[in-house]
């Protein structure tokens, strides 16, 4: 995976004019970050089309973006602050390569885990960000929930059923969970003591 950190409207222009996006290579940034959201095109649909495209507000937005494979950390180190500089910290995960076929990483071979605690993770930003999604997999249903800096809750988002692959559920495996606020400080994600991997983790400022 290539990695860049650009402005999503840099991101946006420039996928409007090439079929082929080519990257930007910044200096010192770690292998395992992407900033280029827009590129994954599951979130094409439900992400891009909510915004507003035309010339005029393309000049104006200047959030960037970064998106997290997780495929440089190593198989079950603890996941707490390898990305701070990127903007966000991690609270009870871990880095797998699932071996179970049931828990498909969306991309790549790595995704991370809610754990020692089962079912619940958190990531905390260093500043507020507006929108943040990731693909789950779940044993049970997962809820996405966002906090401003005072706790209080802003958005939600949940998957309706487990979506473990090769299962009879009408959910499929990587699911996309996202949350829009202007405030975002922190968010959790809890599968009610079921177990569940997210990947491609994506967060806009």
């Amino acid at each position: 995976m290539s990695n860049a950190f650009r402005p999503i409207s840099d991101s946006l222009h420039h996928s409007l004019e090439t079929a082929a996006p080519t990257h930007s290579a910044v200096a010192d940034l770690p292998p395992y970050a992407d900033a280029d959201c827009a590129e994954a095109d599951t979130l094409t649909s439900p992400f891009l089309e909510a915004l507003d495209l035309s010339p005029a507000a393309v000049l104006v937005q200047q959030s960037n973006c970064v998106r997290l494979d997780w495929e440089d950390l190593p198989p079950f180190a603890v996941v707490d602050r390898q990305f701070e500089q990127w903007g966000v910290l991690f609270a009870n995960a871990i880095a797998i390569c699932p071996s179970n076929p049931a828990y498909p990483p969306y991309s790549g071979r790595m995704a991370i885990m809610g754990a020692p605690k089962g079912g619940w993770l958190e990531a905390k930003f260093v500043r507020p960000v507006k929108c943040v999604s990731t693909f789950v997999t779940s044993s049970r249903r997962t809820v996405l929930s966002a906090y401003d800096a005072e706790n209080r809750l802003i958005a939600s988002a949940e998957t309706p059923a487990a979506n473990l692959a090769e299962s009879q559920s009408a959910c499929p495996p990587n699911a996309l969970l996202q949350v829009r606020s202007v405030d975002i400080h922190r968010v959790t994600f809890h599968a009610f003591d079921g177990q569940f991997i997210l990947d491609d983790f994506c967060f806009c400022f």
